[in-house]
């Protein structure tokens, strides 16, 4: 099964997306979590701005009709946007999950290099399908 997976940003194993976006690096979910997810009904970041956060940590959760999994940061830096929509209006992510970023992080673009690029998560999102 074919799951939209943008060129544009990388991506980890936990299947979040980051994209280079000036200084900072947007952070949201991918197309096959919010599938495996199904309805999202709350999506709770435990951070503020300017917290610094290390990549691998969990930086909040996302809850959804079928079970609840905690949001892991792609890389170090520190927080310097929240998306506030995300707080009332969860299904957002559901509509758009490439629209609906939830941090944005203080990085060089550099920092996402180290991520996994469109092809290999392809292939890891293939891998888990079989």
């Amino acid at each position: 099964m074919a799951t939209n997976v943008k060129t544009d940003r990388r991506y980890t194993k936990d299947h979040e997306w980051a994209k280079a976006s000036g200084s900072a690096i947007e952070v949201g979910i991918t197309a096959y979590a919010v599938e495996q997810l199904g309805d999202i009904t709350l999506v709770n970041l435990d951070v503020k701005e300017g917290d610094s956060i290390e990549a691998g940590k969990a930086f909040g959760t996302i809850e959804s009709v079928k079970t609840l999994s905690d949001l892991y940061a792609p890389i170090s830096g520190k927080i310097t946007k929240i998306n506030k929509d995300l707080d009332s209006k969860p299904e957002l992510v559901n509509e758009d999950c490439y629209a609906a970023w939830m941090v944005t992080i203080e990085a060089p673009a550099s920092a996402i290099d180290g991520l996994l690029d469109a092809d290999a998560y392809e292939k890891l999102v293939a891998s888990l399908d079989h």
